[in-house]
């Protein structure tokens, strides 16, 4: 999965952090509420404007992060 299609970026959205598809909905939530021991099953449920494929890339882009290969290309 590309993280790329569906992570953003806005600066003037959630103070720049990133956020799944342009919603108000940050990385940080998604991230936060798996490990709070929700299932992507329960975070869909709460909010159905996401995607099983936004929590996956979630995921991805943390694991990116984490290697240090996230940056965006400008």
């Amino acid at each position: 999965m590309q993280w790329q299609t569906r992570i953003t970026f806005e600066a003037d959205k959630r103070s720049g952090a990133p956020c799944v598809r342009g919603l108000r909905i940050t990385v940080g939530d998604v991230l936060g509420w798996l490990a709070a021991g929700d299932s992507i099953a329960d975070i869909l449920a709460d909010n159905p404007e996401l995607e099983r494929d936004d929590v996956v890339a979630c995921l991805h882009y943390a694991a990116a992060r984490e290697r240090g290969t996230w940056r965006v290309a400008a």
